[in-house]
């Protein structure tokens, strides 16, 4: 325990010390000649402790100051306590930097901390690869230096940081960073970077659904209206214009059911989905159902229609989804191949995976299309799509049914060519028929 010294301690020990020097020089006649020699004694010794003192301040050899002796031991063991409750305190300084620079580090947007005049003061990881800055290079730089963008100057020198700062491009292309500032500590500022890219095309997406979805059902809504609009209790037109007149109607009224029914049907397959209720699906069956319904389809266009399929080949899974992406290619194919071409399904064991693909000598797509063929209502030709009927949602439902399946849809295609459009399933979704040793069965059909 440390004790604190006092008036009383020191003039104790002052008294104790000159007693018995002026008691001897009493005796030996010299008084004032020991209390001389006693006080230079004790300047010298007090000089001593002092030199210690400031020899181990200066160079600082041990943690510990030096033993002292008398009232320098007080001293001593006070400077002990208090650079051991400072370094107590320094140590929990440095925790609490330590922990606010991990919750930094753990927030999933860039921080940086800027000085008044916008210099770097510290940032975290993310910083670096969204902003594009190097530390320790840049700490103490202009961050308006190193983003050289007119629309952020004018925003940090303006200094109303209410509303957000909105910048396309980055550091990265094809990138929408947000920038929000707040005032940090006394002098402060901190910068929250979060890159809003996803959300602007979720924006833009959900822009474009409702615009598309408006656009398909105003046509057949329009189509009815008008002939409906013609009809008149007193005067109904003449037979065979009533017979086009409903026949154009039931066609647009079928148009707009299937496209609220495949809404609908990918309104439901976005959702979570339990694997564990999966069952074998007879997927040779299904892809003579499927030839059949082809066949059909393909009465107008004359195409050369070939199966390649596993007759033994199985897999688990939602008979009725995997129905709609099977379907959807092979129909897609048939509709945007030029009539007299070739079209092949493969359904194969390929590498311990079940694969499955349809291959058109078509006209091809052009690659900046094929990475937005799945969108909602994206179309390659709009004029071309009405003519074949089609409503743009076939490959976003495929591409989620397969999403659900543990699967993805890959598309080739070259201009003048062909396309060719592939998915697989994992071996632990491949069901193998027992005791059947049939080869894989290939019909040719030309319409």
């Amino acid at each position: 325990m440390y004790r604190v010294v006092n008036k009383q301690a020191l003039a104790k020990r002052l008294f104790m010390y000159f007693l018995p020097l002026l008691l001897v020089g009493v005796l030996v006649g010299a008084p004032f000649l020991l209390l001389f020699l006693g006080s230079f004694a004790l300047l010298i010794w007090h000089y001593h402790q002092l030199y210690r003192l400031s020899d181990w301040l200066l160079n600082q050899r041990s943690f510990n100051p030096p033993e002292g002796e008398g009232a320098w031991e007080q001293v001593f063991e006070g400077i002990y306590h208090l650079q051991h409750r400072n370094r107590k305190k320094r140590n929990e300084l440095a925790d609490l930097i330590r922990r606010f620079r991990d919750g930094a580090e753990a927030v999933p947007d860039a921080v940086v901390v800027l000085q008044k005049d916008l210099s770097i003061i510290w940032c975290n990881q993310l910083a670096l690869k969204v902003l594009g800055l190097q530390w320790p290079t840049d700490h103490g730089q202009r961050l308006d230096n190193l983003i050289r963008d007119p629309k952020f100057a004018k925003y940090m020198h303006k200094a109303c940081f209410d509303e957000p700062l909105e910048l396309d491009g980055g550091h990265s292309y094809d990138q929408t960073l947000e920038f929000r500032v707040m005032p940090y500590a006394s002098s402060q500022l901190m910068m929250v970077v979060r890159d809003v890219t996803r959300l602007k095309q979720l924006e833009q997406m959900r822009k474009d659904f409702v615009a598309n979805v408006s656009h398909e059902l105003r046509t057949p809504l329009t189509v009815v209206t008008g002939y409906l609009e013609m009809l008149d209790s007193d005067s109904l037109p003449p037979p065979a214009m009533w017979q086009k007149a409903q026949t154009t109607m039931l066609e647009q009224c079928k148009r707009m059911d299937s496209l609220v029914n495949q809404l609908l049907s990918l309104s439901r397959i976005e959702g979570a989905r339990r694997q564990d209720n999966d069952k074998p699906v007879n997927v040779p069956q299904l892809l003579t159902y499927i030839q059949t319904e082809a066949q059909s389809l393909n009465q107008d266009k004359g195409h050369e229609l070939i199966f390649n399929v596993d007759a033994s080949l199985d897999i688990k899974g939602a008979e009725d989804e995997l129905r709609s992406a099977f379907s959807n290619l092979v129909f897609n194919a048939i509709h945007y191949t030029k009539p007299g071409g070739k079209i092949v399904v493969d359904w194969q064991l390929k590498n311990n995976q079940a694969a499955f693909s349809v291959t058109d000598n078509g006209d091809g797509i052009a690659a900046e299309h094929i990475n937005r063929l799945t969108e909602r209502f994206y179309r390659v030709d709009k004029a071309r799509s009405r003519t074949t009927g089609g409503s743009g949602l076939g490959l976003a439902i495929t591409k989620h049914v397969l999403t659900r399946h543990d699967s993805r849809l890959d598309i080739s295609s070259k201009l003048g060519q062909g396309s060719t459009f592939a998915f697989a399933f994992g071996s632990e979704k491949v069901v193998r028929i027992a005791g059947n040793t049939k080869k894989p069965q290939s019909h040719k059909n030309v319409i």
